[in-house]
């Protein structure tokens, strides 16, 4: 395959490493520190987790690795949307594994959990990792949003670790995904299984971390990405000086992504959730903040502007947490179905019209017809 100087010079940068990770594992030592806690329903979760809850937080410092001479093999999965980086956190464990000792063994199970559930892998080699070295995608293995949920997921993953001898899984994802590696932890210890299970926080939208972790691999470059974008966008709106452009970004319920890139874009408007919610703002106050900056920019002479929209706006309005609350019991049981043969629309929204609450239908009129029609899409 040909590829241009521009893909070899970056599949052969070295990304900056710790010292202390420079060197494979032979030279770190572990240092157990307190048992560590959840911020909120401590006891819940305990009785959920009993196995893996309150485990003394571990930080690694230089040191002899008496356990470095066993042989690793390893088993990795991509799970969930993708985020920038997750090839190098595959090629970073290979190398640390080959560097420790050459025996040891890195696959990659292809799809996501599906994969662990399907025994669907591949051996990593040298070759292999080396063209993705510092590349974007999850197209390594690929990834998926299997749940590991039931027991039997949970017999077929053990039998699948103990025909390949695993010694440990490691589980690329966000937060969906490092709650299917928690559940998968706890089985495997209740089990005693010997086979560590190793969540790696990932994901674009920020919301995945503590006082350890200061942010979730992909936030970074995606923030960065969306921010060369809306300001492109804003420069044009300067430019040509009559246009709006509303920009609706991605980020799930939070508001960081919106957050960061309008820190790094500056523009006339940015919605946040977070405080939607702390202000108990209704749809209409949204929309009349947003009206009176565009009539006060109008008023300057200044008929353009740029507007950041966070995508989980509306789970923050208590209005619309109510709504949605009763559509869900309005087409409970066979009435969807009852709702589904209705001839047209004017005919379901006289059946919502019905349904619902004064207040809740009051909200839900203000909405457009196609908004109105989405929120009953099955």
């Amino acid at each position: 395959m040909n590829i241009s100087p521009l893909q070899k010079a970056r599949y052969e940068y070295s990304p900056k490493l710790p010292g202390m990770l420079r060197n494979g594992i032979s030279d770190i030592c572990v240092k157990v520190g307190d048992a560590t806690t959840s911020v909120a329903d401590q006891d819940k979760i305990k009785a959920l987790f009993p196995n893996t809850y309150g485990k003394e937080e571990i930080t690694f410092q230089k040191g002899s690795n008496t356990s470095a001479a066993k042989k690793q093999v390893v088993g990795v999965i991509l799970s969930g949307g993708q985020a920038p980086g997750g090839h190098n956190v595959i090629c970073g464990l290979y190398d640390a594994l080959k560097a420790t000792d050459k025996s040891n063994v890195l696959l990659g199970f292809k799809g996501g959990p599906s994969g662990l559930i399907d025994d669907d892998f591949v051996e990593f080699d040298d070759a292999f990792i080396d063209a993705y070295r510092n590349t974007g995608g999850f197209d390594i293995i690929g990834s998926g949003r299997t749940k590991l949920e039931t027991e039997e997921q949970f017999k077929v993953v053990t039998e699948v670790a103990k025909k390949h001898g695993l010694t440990a899984i490691v589980i690329i994802g966000g937060d969906d995904s490092n709650t299917n590696a928690a559940v998968l932890a706890e089985y495997m210890a209740a089990n005693n299984t010997g086979v560590q299970v190793i969540g790696c926080p990932k994901t674009i939208d920020g919301d995945l971390k503590n006082e350890d972790i200061e942010a979730s691999f992909g936030f970074d470059t995606a923030t960065k990405t969306y921010s060369e974008v809306i300001g492109n966008i804003e420069r044009d709106a300067n430019s040509a000086k009559k246009y709006w452009h509303f920009v609706k970004v991605m980020g799930r319920s939070a508001s960081h992504v919106a957050l960061e890139c309008a820190l790094e874009t500056q523009p006339n408007i940015c919605l946040i959730g977070e405080e939607v919610k702390a202000k108990k703002m209704s749809l209409s106050q949204i929309a009349d903040q947003v009206a009176d900056s565009v009539a006060k920019r109008a008023a300057n002479g200044d008929n353009f502007g740029v507007a950041i929209i966070p995508e989980g706006i509306v789970e923050f309005v208590p209005e619309f947490s109510v709504l949605i609350a009763e559509i869900n019991e309005l087409l409970a049981g066979k009435k969807t179905e009852e709702f589904n043969a209705l001839p047209n629309w004017d005919a379901k929204y006289n059946f919502i019209k019905a349904g619902l609450t004064a207040e809740s239908f009051a909200v839900f009129d203000i909405l457009p017809t196609l908004i109105q029609q989405q929120l009953f899409l099955e």
